[in-house]
């Protein structure tokens, strides 16, 4: 008889899909009942960016809820040009695209955007959001691995990397037009 082990807590998955654990990125790929929990996650890392962006725009609740949607917006960009390009323009033989398995995934790979919230703190800004950027990437190819059944990391990384480019200069674009100015 074969053993079905019961799945992880919600703090086991985000601190398995932090530490990149593939494992963690089927199970969350596998279980439709995840989705809330993959939106909680980008939810809070979206909330943080705003938060941690305080440096950048002020201490108003504007700036804070105007980097916070922007994170979110970037986010969203950042998922559906992944998941056009990783599906659609470049899929491998076995690639077989379910929307909701993919947007599981890489809510959880924002995992490490929590950490944006350190940015309030002097001199913290810049290297907090800096390191969760790379750091998110990182388990973006992880996320985007899994769900596209991918066998090439390296497919994974260029669907990722222009994915990357894509949602931040978007995010960058929407800041520089709507966003606080700095004096």
């Amino acid at each position: 008889m074969a053993t079905t082990l019961a799945p992880n807590t919600f703090l086991q998955r985000l601190i398995g899909a932090a530490a990149l654990d593939s494992a963690i990125y089927e199970e969350v790929e596998a279980d439709p009942a995840a989705t809330g929990q993959a939106l909680a996650v980008v939810i809070a890392s979206s909330f943080a960016a705003g938060l941690g962006a305080r440096a950048w725009g002020g201490n108003t609740i504007v700036n804070v809820a105007f980097f916070g949607i922007v994170s979110l917006m970037a986010w969203g960009a950042w998922a559906v040009v992944t998941f056009e390009i990783g599906a659609h323009v470049v899929p491998e033989p076995q690639t077989r695209a379910d929307v909701g398995q993919l947007l599981r995934t890489i809510g959880f790979a924002t995992a490490p955007g929590i950490l944006r919230v350190f940015g309030v703190l002097p001199g913290v800004t810049i290297p907090a959001f800096v390191i969760t950027a790379v750091w998110m990437l990182a388990e973006m190819v992880v996320a985007i691995r899994q769900a596209l059944d991918y066998r090439s990391t390296a497919r994974a990384i260029g669907v990722c990397v222009l994915g990357w480019v894509l949602a931040i200069t978007l995010a960058v674009g929407l800041g520089l037009i709507f966003g606080p100015t700095v004096s």
